[in-house]
């Protein structure tokens, strides 16, 4: 019996490469990364993190910071027909194959870890503000004892 199922790590990249992604690794090594837009994207990533390291102690700017990021993910479908329609305007070579897999390992996946630092940072805050909490409770609790066993 033959396995009918097709094997995601021979789809082409696109319609004219006869280029075979083999595994993720040596598809991130055929990129051309001196290109100026994947410097500058490379550049965003680092601001993104940057910014996400800055902004947790800015609880308000952290969400707005969040929304943002998970925004951009939520568009990468739109950015990855767009820049596959015009990618001559500012690549060397078509990246942007229908599958999205370029876009989500260059463009998505770095947004995420980004979100995903972020909810940590909130469930860290969460977790010792609820101890915080639990802690003055029983301070509390044991003055009022400590006041009646006074009286």
């Amino acid at each position: 019996m033959e396995d009918k199922t097709e094997n995601i790590s021979s789809i082409p990249i696109d319609g004219f490469s006869n280029l075979r992604i083999t595994s993720i690794w040596t598809f991130l090594l055929s990129v051309q990364w001196s290109e100026p837009w994947l410097i500058g994207l490379l550049l965003f990533h680092l601001l993104c993190l940057l910014l996400t390291v800055v902004t947790c102690k800015y609880y308000k700017a952290q969400i707005c910071h969040f929304l943002l990021l998970v925004g951009l993910v939520y568009c990468a479908e739109y950015l990855n027909e767009l820049a596959a329609m015009n990618w001559r305007a500012f690549s060397n070579f078509q990246y942007f194959d229908s599958k999205g897999m370029f876009i989500s390992l260059v463009f998505s996946i770095p947004l995420l870890f980004n979100a995903m630092i972020i909810v940590v940072v909130w469930v860290y805050r969460t977790f010792s503000t609820m101890t915080e909490l639990k802690t003055l409770q029983l301070k509390r609790e044991a003055q009022r004892q400590k006041r009646q066993k006074d009286d």
